[in-house]
């Protein structure tokens, strides 16, 4: 295929939807735009700002902030991936902890917040060439895209599978309540008013429960010969 697509990948938490679009990005050549990392800078800048947090959340306070907030994607030769970046500071370990992961779907139901990251995203969509996967990104931010995939699994694959990410970053975590963490956001995603998961009318639903990394690459390009032609 020699014209640059886009390729859109939304789906559940913690169902592998940034590992899959990497490794789409990377055969094609294409950018990766993670854009659940630009909710998550959202809510960490919400954090330590005291704007969210146990005693609830300050929708007011963090809208005025909004045009205070800067994000980007850097690639890092070393790892071989790309980081986000927070008003120039490296914040990509901090975006995936517990805690933010906890509280990332109240913020991103505020309609401000999801207005200003859907306007970015399309600034970095414009010219084509990236593989962006999400919550919206299919239905909302680019409802043409020429690839749409919906992404799901299993609340046990997907808690197990984040025990272990964050085993392997050090990171302590129990089982149990990442499973609970996921039941709840999967819960917040599917019922906010602005932008809910839903899957695309006309995106392809893949379950990778039980399907390694390898596999759905050659699905992936299955899909683009058929797309190809």
């Amino acid at each position: 295929m020699d014209k640059k697509i886009i390729v859109a990948i939304d789906g559940h938490a913690s169902c592998g939807k940034s590992t899959f679009a990497k490794m789409i990005a990377k055969e094609l050549g294409y950018i990766y735009i993670d854009s659940g990392a630009m909710y998550r800078a959202v809510t960490l800048y919400s954090l330590r700002q005291g704007f969210t947090g146990s005693n609830g959340t300050d929708r007011e306070s963090i809208i005025k902030e909004l045009s205070s907030i800067s994000i980007r994607f850097s690639y890092n030769a070393d790892t071989g991936g790309y980081e986000t970046y927070l008003n120039n500071e490296n914040v990509e370990d901090e975006i995936r902890s517990i805690e933010i992961s906890g509280y990332v779907s109240e913020v991103s139901r505020i309609s401000e917040v999801r207005k200003r990251m859907v306007e970015l995203q399309r600034e970095i969509g414009v010219f084509k060439g990236i593989v962006m996967d999400g919550r919206d990104i299919g239905t909302v931010v680019f409802p043409d895209a020429d690839i749409k995939i919906f992404l799901t699994a299993s609340v046990e694959v997907r808690a197990m599978r984040r025990f272990l990410e964050l085993k392997e970053k050090g990171v302590e975590a129990n089982l149990e309540e990442i499973k609970s963490n996921i039941e709840e956001r999967d819960r917040m995603d599917s019922s906010r008013e602005i932008s809910p998961l839903i899957k695309a009318e006309d995106a392809l639903l893949l379950d990778n429960s039980n399907m390694t990394p390898e596999r759905q690459m050659s699905w992936f390009r299955e899909l683009l010969k058929k797309k190809g032609s």
